[in-house]
This record gives C-alpha cells, sequence and structure tokens, in this order.
C-alpha cells in the first residue's frame, strides 16, 4: 500500500535534493520514505559517511558529511539530539540560500539524554527557538511529535479517513509552506502551528505529543490552549514529560 501511495503522490510533487544531519530514527525514516519518493537524498552524521553503510543500505540515502548533506537542499533536516546542536559546525550552512528551509525535529529529554538545560525549564524559549538561536538560521519545527515507525510506515493518501496529521510551527511563511507540502507528500495532513514561539503546543507532555491525531482533533486542542502558554501550562507539561521519562527509564529505554 505505500508504495503505491508514493508513486501516485510522486506525480503530483516535484522531485527535490533534501539533505538530513542525523542518522537516528526519525532521520531514518525519513531517509527511507524520501528516497521511495523519488526524492534525492544524503545523510549525515557526527561520526562520518564511512560509518553509516548500514543505513544507505536500508534507505537508499547518499552517506555524505554534515556540511555536504547542508549544501544538498531544497530542504535540509537537523535530527539530532537536543544537547548535540552546539557541536555542529559553525559554518555548517555557509553558502546554503536563505530560503532553503531548515527543518527541525528535536526534543529536550533532560533525564534520559540531555541533561538539564535551565533556558528551557523557564518557559520564555521553546526547544526549537533554542535551535534557531544556536543554528543561526531560522527553523521549521515538525516530525518531533511522531513514532519514527509511525512516520515510515502509516502515512496515507489524502483524503483518508483519520489520516494523521503533524504539527508544523514556524515564522518564515514560505518556509513553512513547503515544509506542510512534504509532509502531505510524505501522507500526512500538515496542520499549522502558528509560529515558533507557539510551538510549545507540540513538545513532549503535550496531548499532541505521540498522539497521532487527525487534523480535526489536533485543531481543536490549539484551540483550547491558546497560543501564549501560561506558567500553570509550562508547569503540567513538563511534570507530563518528566513522569513519562522516568517510565521510560524504568522499562530500560534508553535514548541516543
Amino acid at each position: 500500500m505505500r508504495q503505491r501511495i508514493a508513486a501516485a503522490q510522486t506525480l503530483n510533487f516535484p522531485t527535490m535534493n533534501i539533505g538530513i544531519i542525523g542518522a537516528g530514527h526519525i532521520g531514518s525514516a525519513l531517509a527511507v520514505r524520501l528516497t521511495s519518493l523519488g526524492h534525492s537524498v544524503k545523510i549525515a552524521n557526527s561520526r562520518g559517511p564511512e560509518t553509516l553503510k548500514d543505513v544507505a543500505q536500508k534507505t537508499g540515502a547518499t552517506p555524505v558529511t554534515a556540511r555536504e548533506a547542508a549544501q544538498h537542499g531544497d530542504i535540509i533536516v537537523v535530527t539530532i539530539p537536543l544537547k548535540n546542536i552546539p557541536d555542529l559546525p559553525k559554518d555548517l550552512f555557509e553558502g546554503v540560500a536563505a530560503d532553503v528551509p531548515v527543518i527541525d525535529t528535536s526534543n529536550y529529554y533532560p533525564m534520559l539524554r540531555d541533561g538539564h538545560m535551565p533556558e528551557l525549564e523557564t518557559g520564555d524559549l521553546t526547544e526549537s527557538e533554542w535551535v534557531q538561536q544556536h543554528l543561526g538560521r531560522p527553523v521549521v519545527k515538525v516530525f518531533n511529535n511522531i513514532y519514527a515507525d509511525h512516520l515510515e510506515n502509516k502515512g496515507q493518501a489524502a483524503g483518508t479517513p483519520g489520516r494523521i496529521s503533524l504539527p508544523v510551527a514556524g515564522d518564515d511563511a514560505a518556509a513553512k509552506q513547503k515544509v506542510m507540502a512534504l509532509v502531505d507528500e510524505l501522507g500526512f495532513d500538515a496542520v499549522d502551528d502558528g509560529t515558533l514561539h507557539e510551538s510549545w503546543r507540540q513538545q513532549p507532555g503535550t496531548l499532541s505529543y505521540g498522539a497521532d491525531l487527525p487534523a480535526d482533533k489536533l485543531r481543536e486542542h490549539f484551540a483550547s490552549l491558546g497560543t501564549k502558554r501560561t506558567e500553570a501550562q509550562h508547569a503540567e507539561y513538563l511534570a507530563n514529560h518528566a513522569k513519562a521519562e522516568q517510565q521510560m527509564a524504568d522499562q530500560g529505554i534508553q535514548l541516543k
């Protein structure tokens, strides 16, 4: 079924060059889907392209360095652990056109992976605003609230009842539209989650995180939250996320 959907969708969407920085679960899932749709995908990790032979065989993507992935972009995806964002090369996007959208998929996991980042716990910054500051480029937030297996295997044709929706947040309207079109091509309904400062509504601890909601339900949920995060909401979602992380730790789940 997925192959038939992919074949149909490639007739309606232009083929693109897409660079993926990060070869973990989400990066690999995206690479599988994007190559199946006919896009040219280059993928990088922190250890060098020679370590990505298995990923290349599984996904069909070409292993490269992070700089090469950034240069191969009608769209660039940054999908690495949040704590590793500051370690990316400072000149990563040198020479990359300003209108190339940069997608951020990151989530903050203080207990299991990232350590505590006080600037993310005050509520003043969303995770992706923090990423944007470090990258020095506008980013679009998406693919952070869906399981990698669902991203790879649960895309459906537009109009399918119950089609999963994905929230997309960003400050650049043109970049956001390009990303939302890609989400649709991958088999999901794209729901506008407003500005990057409003992307707290799709972060861990919220009801939209990992919920696979259809578009109408996701829009209703966002409307119920409002656009400005209150102190009570922030405290609630931090507590929800801490509880979920503890449950994951108790199950022996480790994040990379």
